[in-house]
C-alpha cells in the first residue's frame, strides 16, 4: 500500500524589504512520504525568496520533469525553475534550456560543497542560472519550525532572512555561489 502525502496549510506572510515585496500566500502543501520537515521548510523558504502572484508550488517529489516550484507568465512560458538539493549536471542543463531564470537551493552541508566543487565548472554556460546555499545549520532550525498548520512570518533584508512561527525564530543567510549574468 502507498503512503499517502501529509497536508500542511501554511499561511505565509512574506515582507522583502530587499525586493519591496510585501504580501500573505494561503498555500496547501504536500509534504511527500519520503520528505523530511527539513526539505519541506526549505521549500517554503525558496517561496518566500521568490515570492511573487504568479508563484507556485508544483508537485515536487512525485514528479522528475517539474522543479518544486515555478512561476509562468500569463501566456504560460516558463519563467522561473526553483529547484532544492544537489540536481546533476543533466537536469541543470535541462532546467536552464525551459526556463528564463533557475535558481537551486543546494543545502545539506558537506555533500552540497562536494556537489558544488564537481559541478561548478560546468555551470558557467549558463547565463540564467542563480545557485545558493542554505547552511546544514540553518536548515536544521528551519525544520524545527514546522508544524502541520503554521502561520509563518519571514522578514528579508540585506540577504539575510528570519523566519518566525509563534514564539520560535530561525535565522538563514543564503550564500550565494553563482549569480545570474
Amino acid at each position: 500500500m502507498a503512503l499517502k502525502s501529509t497536508i500542511y496549510k501554511v499561511e505565509l506572510s512574506v515582507s522583502d524589504m530587499d525586493r519591496h515585496y510585501y504580501e500573505t500566500h494561503k498555500l496547501t502543501v504536500a509534504k511527500h512520504p519520503s520528505e523530511t520537515d527539513e526539505r519541506l521548510m526549505v521549500r517554503l523558504l525558496a517561496f518566500a525568496l521568490n515570492a511573487d502572484e504568479q508563484l507556485e508550488l508544483t508537485k515536487g517529489l512525485s514528479t522528475d520533469d517539474e522543479p518544486d516550484i515555478w512561476q509562468k507568465s500569463l501566456s504560460g512560458e516558463l519563467e522561473l525553475w526553483v529547484a532544492l538539493g544537489l540536481p546533476s549536471d543533466k537536469v541543470l542543463r535541462q532546467s536552464c534550456g525551459k526556463a528564463g531564470k533557475v535558481v537551486i537551493y543546494a543545502y545539506g552541508g558537506r555533500p552540497a560543497e562536494v556537489w558544488w566543487d564537481k559541478i561548478k565548472g560546468s555551470t558557467t554556460r549558463f547565463d540564467n542560472l542563480q545557485v545558493m546555499n542554505l547552511s546544514e545549520d540553518e536548515t536544521r532550525d528551519l525544520a524545527g519550525l514546522a508544524n502541520r498548520s503554521m502561520k509563518l512570518q519571514i522578514n528579508i533584508q540585506d540577504g539575510e532572512v528570519m523566519v518566525s512561527a509563534d514564539d520560535r525564530i530561525a535565522y538563514v543567510t543564503p550564500v550565494k555561489w553563482k549569480d545570474v549574468a
